[in-house]
This record gives C-alpha cells, structure tokens and sequence, in this order.
C-alpha cells in the first residue's frame, strides 16, 4: 500500500493553490473534494453553488474512502477537502485514519470569510470551516496522530520554504518545478469551476504585500457591516483559528 496524503482545509484558504503544487509533482494521484460529494449530495446538508455534480462519482463517505484506498494500492494519493465534510464519523475510521498522513491548513477567516461569502452568499457558519478543523485535528491528536498544521500566509510569505518544510514532514522528497504551473488546468476542477479562477489562471503562488495585510481587516469590516452575521461567524470560528496557528509549522 501506497501513502494517502490528506490536506484538510478550510474554504477560501489557499487549499487549491496547494493542491496545483501536488498535482505538478507528478508523482502523487491527485483528489480535489472527493468528501463533498457526501456532504452536499448523499446528505444534503444544502445546494452548493457553483457545483456541476458529476454522475460518476462515488457519493457515500464509504463509497468515496474506498476509492481512495484502492487507488492508494496502486499508487501514493494527494487529497485536498474539508474537516466539516467528514466531521466527526472520520474519527471512528481507524483503517482510513491510519493509512493517513495528516496536514491541515489554516488562513485568517477575516481574509476567508469574505473570500467565501463573495463567492456563497448563503454560506453556513459550519462551512466558515475552522471550527470542524479544530475538532479533527484534537480528534486526530487525541487517538495519538501527529498532524501537521501550515498557514497560508506562511505559504503566501515564501512558497517554496513553506512547502518544502511541508513536504519534508509527510515524508514527499523536494521538486523544483512543481512551483511553476505548466500544465492544463486539472478535468476535475470544472466540477467546481466557479470556485478557482484566481488559481487557474496563475502560473505560481502570489507573494503576500503590506497593503494587503493592511487592506484585509478593512474590507471584512466594510462586509460586515452591511452584513451583521459575518461578524458573528468570524467571533465564533477565530478561537479555533487562533488555536490552530499556535501549533502550525514555523517557517
């Protein structure tokens, strides 16, 4: 059996970008989402927007797993989804768990959120995302797992360190040109087209500017004024942000 690298995310929170830095490796089978499809089609939590629901894909979390592991048998597997798709039933899966080589990655919700909102009006205060991550992540450590806690704005700082320490902590040798977006954008994007056209249309990761830095508290303030509840999902999810970035990577 192969290894099964699993990058737990959060929406709007770079997640993608990453995943073009695994998919140009070239040595890992590449998943983007595969969990939503349990979370937004078999369970029907809500109607993702910008969703193109492919009729092959496997629907049920077992389903899905399963997929995953067989690939797993013929070669190492990248995965990028979301804590809240597999909250909290993962945590009883043992086999998967073990086969897994946990990372998760965190932004700062108020860079997040309006992302997120701008893209889902409707978006939950469970798909803000950081709360389930948190749980997963105490879960994993709690059943004696060690995983491995990145930020964006540490990857948005200096790529190719950020990466690289990543790289190096689940055990994946260095690759230079994996920085450097050459190939077609992914089939499997198009399910979720509407979500990632900042990120097909880039060659690299954007480094990170002052102005942004500063400009970002200042336009989450400007949305939630005109949208009180966005200051209500941003007070409930930054202590698990918070704790989050306390254990991540220094890089």
């Amino acid at each position: 059996m192969h290894p099964i690298i699993a990058l737990w995310a959060h929406p709007r929170s770079m997640s993608t970008a990453i995943e073009r830095i695994m998919r140009e490796r070239g040595d890992l089978t590449c998943f983007h989402e595969p969990f939503m499809y349990d979370y937004y089609v078999q369970r029907k939590i809500r109607v993702m927007p910008h969703f193109d629901i492919q009729p092959d894909h496997p629907v049920t979390y077992q389903d899905v797993r399963d997929m995953l592991l067989d690939q797993a048998r013929r070669g190492p597997v990248f995965l990028k989804d979301m804590s809240y798709y597999v909250m909290p039933h993962i945590l009883s899966d043992k086999v998967f768990l073990d086969r897994i080589k946990h990372c998760f990655l965190i932004r700062d919700p108020v860079a997040s959120i309006p992302s997120h909102y701008k893209l889902d009006p409707g978006v939950s205060c469970e798909e803000i995302g950081l709360e389930a991550q948190w749980d997963h992540y105490s879960g994993l450590k709690s059943a004696g797992f060690d995983p491995v806690v990145i930020e964006a704005e540490s990857i948005r700082k200096d790529s190719k360190l950020a990466i690289t320490e990543l790289w190096r902590s689940v055990g994946l040798p260095y690759v230079a040109h994996a920085f450097d977006w050459q190939g077609d954008i992914p089939q499997d994007w198009a399910q979720v087209q509407g979500w990632h056209g900042d990120v097909s249309a880039s060659t690299s990761i954007r480094p990170m500017d002052a102005d942004e830095l500063e400009n970002r508290q200042r336009a989450f303030d400007d949305l939630a004024g005109k949208f009180p509840h966005l200051q209500d999902y941003l007070a409930h999810h930054r202590p698990f942000y918070d704790q989050l970035r306390a254990v991540s990577l220094v890089v």
